[in-house]
């Protein structure tokens, strides 16, 4: 028997419910809990594609310092500029830059003051990262990240080609660091000597300090140096480097200067957690180190700044008022008539003393040697001898010298100023003594 095929011309069978009630234009729980259930799944999807296109948009961010670091370096960034801009000027106190800034703080006093305080902040601000750089190692056992590596050290020698990837701190960071403590102790060391000479010359010989001061002056302008040209370059110039301000690195910055730290990072690698009982023991053992250090510290702070007055303290000259002697009844004191003063008599003018020395200037380039048209002026005799057309002087009467008729014609070669042409005439007119 073979099944009978469905037609186009037949219709459907519609089943009708049973009961009356079974078909409701309103729907049942069940029927809500379905919809709400089937609906679970799209809204769960539709969210984790958001969260994709969300991360794909935005880079993940990966915690780099810790709210307390990114003050702690905030304080001894403010602390070294104003060392820098007020330790300057004592070191070149004649540039110009400095004298800005001197006048700037109304005087060198003030200037010295704040660069103490400035100081003094730097020294409160190494106190605490011994404190908290001792916390890690000891409590927490932090890893000892910022020592030196010998591969990169390598590397940067030339010995090793291939640079060395690097983890919680690159080779730039960690020479920065050891470099500001290095400068950190120089500085603390020649600015003790200076802050107080005299403590330093009961320990040791009075030239270490003129020494110190050398010392520490060459130590400041090494330390500005290497923050324009070795800090400046790799963090705001090579790559502007934001995590001291915002404490994040995006995965591009964490791959290019941390891959290791990055690998350990997405391999899920996870330090050891400290159980709390043994952290707790570990503080009951640090705690009471660290306050003995710090309070060490703190009084050897006290006493670096108010151990003595410095020798170098500028004092103001002592003014002293001087009574002034005045009689209650004047006396009169004769008067003594004027005398005439006579006048010095006229100087005599000479061959030797004024005549000579013009004619050299303007007259022996033709008449001297060449004596041109027959006429020398280099000597009085040879004066006196004329030229080709007979005498050019008659002393006594310049109005008959041929050698004032032609000055006084003008336009000659070499033509006497009026105030020559009248000493020459008064030298002819007074005889024309020779000396």
């Amino acid at each position: 028997m073979t099944p009978r095929k469905k037609t186009t011309d037949e219709k459907p069978k519609i089943t009708k419910p049973a009961h009356p009630k079974a078909v409701s234009p309103i729907p049942s729980n069940k029927t809500k809990s379905a919809a709400s259930s089937s609906a679970k799944p799209k809204a769960a999807s539709a969210k984790s594609q958001t969260q994709k296109k969300s991360a794909v948009e935005r880079p993940r961010m990966y915690v780099r310092f810790s709210l307390a670091q990114r003050i702690e370096h905030v304080i001894m960034l403010l602390s070294f500029s104003t060392l820098a801009l007020t330790g300057l000027p004592q070191k070149f106190p004649q540039a110009e830059v400095s004298l800005l800034i001197i006048r700037s703080l109304r005087n060198v006093e003030t200037l010295r003051l704040v660069h103490h305080v400035a100081a003094t902040v730097m020294m409160f601000g190494a106190a605490y990262h011994i404190l908290v750089v001792g916390y890690k190692m000891y409590v927490e056992r932090t890893p000892l990240s910022m020592l030196p590596a010998i591969q990169a050290l390598l590397y940067n020698l030339g010995i090793k080609k291939s640079r060395p990837q690097m983890s919680r701190y690159t080779f730039e960071e960690k020479a920065e660091y050891w470099a500001f403590v290095w400068g950190a102790v120089i500085m603390g060391l020649t600015g003790f000597m200076m802050w107080n000479p005299i403590t330093t010359s009961r320990l040791m010989p009075a030239e270490f300090i003129p020494a110190a001061k050398a010392a520490h002056g060459a130590e400041a302008i090494l330390a500005v140096l290497a923050i324009i040209l070795w800090h400046f370059y790799h963090v705001h110039l090579k790559i502007f480097n934001k995590s001291m301000w915002t404490g994040k690195l995006t995965e591009e910055e964490m791959l290019h200067d941390h891959p290791l730290e990055l690998a350990d990072i997405k391999s899920g690698f996870v330090p050891v957690k400290i159980e709390p009982s043994i952290k707790r023991k570990r503080q009951l053992i640090y705690f009471p180190i660290a306050g003995v250090l710090a309070a060490a510290m703190l009084f050897g702070i006290y006493g670096f700044i108010q151990g003595e007055e410095t020798s170098i303290t500028t004092i103001p000259p002592r003014v002293e008022q001087e009574p002034i002697f005045v009689p209650q009844t004047p006396t009169p004191l004769p008067t003594i008539p004027p005398t005439n003063t006579p006048s010095p008599a006229a100087a005599v003018v000479t061959w030797k003393t004024a005549i000579e020395p013009l004619f050299q200037q303007k007259c022996t380039m033709c008449h001297g040697q060449a004596a041109i048209a027959g006429l020398n002026l280099s000597s009085f005799a040879d004066l006196m001898k004329g030229g080709q057309t007979g005498p050019v002087m008659v002393p006594g009467d310049s109005a008959n010298s041929l050698l004032v008729q032609i000055q006084q014609t003008g336009n000659h070669r070499g033509q006497l100023t009026p105030e020559e042409l009248a000493l020459l005439i008064e030298w002819i007119n007074a005889g024309a003594p020779e000396q």
